[in-house]
C-alpha cells in the first residue's frame, strides 16, 4: 500500500529528521570526535526518542480525533505552519556560512555507550522539533478516509528512514572527506530543505479535510 499521503509523510519526516538540528549536530560532533561506534550509540538513542514520540502522537491524536472531528483542522494548521517554520529556518541557514567542525586531538577516556544512548533519547524527547514533526506527520496518517494500515505504514517507513538518516550521519561524518563536502555544499543543501519544507507545508495547509 503506497499513495500520495504516505509519500508526503515520508518526505516530511525525511526533511525534518535530516535537517541539521541539536540531535543531528550532536551525532556529527560525536562521530568526528569519538568515531563511528559512539556516534551510532548516540544515533540509536535519538531513534528511540523519535519512535517514542511517534507512538505517543499516534495514540493521542487517535483519541482526540475520535472525540472531536474539528481537531483534525487544528492539527493540519499546526502541522502545516510548523513545516513552513522549518522552511524559514532552513532558508535562513542557507544564507549563512556553515561553520567547519574540526577533530579534537586531546586525550580522552574511552567513550561509554550507555550514557551516549541515554543522551540521544533525552535529547530527542526534549526537542520541540521532534514533537511537532510527529504531530504534522500523524495528521496525514489520521485523515478521514485514509485506508486502513496507513498509520502503521507511515510509522514503520519513518522508522526505517530514521535509522538510515541518523545512522548515516554517524557513519558519514566520521570521515574527514564528508566533513569537507558538507562544509562546501551546506548552503545549497539548506536551500533545498527550505524549498521542500515550503512545498510540504503549503500542501498540508490547503489539503481538504
Amino acid at each position: 500500500m503506497f499513495n500520495s499521503t504516505i509519500a508526503l509523510a515520508f518526505g516530511s519526516y525525511f526533511l525534518a529528521a535530516a535537517s541539521p538540528g541539536p540531535s543531528n549536530m550532536a551525532i556529527m560532533a560525536t562521530a568526528m570526535r569519538d568515531g563511528r561506534l559512539p556516534a551510532l550509540a548516540l544515533a540509536s538513542g535519538v531513534m528511540t526518542g523519535s519512535l517514542t514520540w511517534a507512538g505517543l502522537a499516534a495514540t493521542g491524536l487517535s483519541t482526540l480525533l475520535a472525540t472531536f472531528a474539528e481537531a483534525l483542522i487544528v492539527i493540519k494548521v499546526v502541522g502545516g505552519l510548523y513545516l513552513l517554520y522549518l522552511a524559514a529556518r532552513a532558508g535562513r541557514s542557507a544564507l549563512q556560512p556553515i561553520l567547519a567542525l574540526a577533530r579534537t586531538e586531546a586525550a580522552r577516556t574511552p567513550p561509554r555507550y550507555l550514557p551516549l544512548y541515554r543522551q540521544g533519547v533525552l535529547m530527542h524527547i526534549s526537542n520541540p522539533k521532534a514533537i511537532m514533526s510527529w504531530v504534522a506527520i500523524m495528521s496525514l496518517g489520521l485523515q478521514q478516509g485514509a485506508p486502513s494500515g496507513t498509520l502503521a505504514t507511515i510509522i514503520g517507513g519513518c522508522a526505517l528512514l530514521g535509522i538510515g538518516i541518523f545512522g548515516g550521519y554517524a557513519l558519514l561524518f566520521s570521515t574527514a572527506r564528508m566533513i569537507a563536502v558538507y562544509a562546501r555544499l551546506g548552503r545549497w543543501i539548506q536551500g533545498l530543505f527550505a524549498t521542500l519544507f515550503t512545498v510540504a507545508g503549503v500542501k498540508l495547509l490547503v489539503a481538504p479535510v
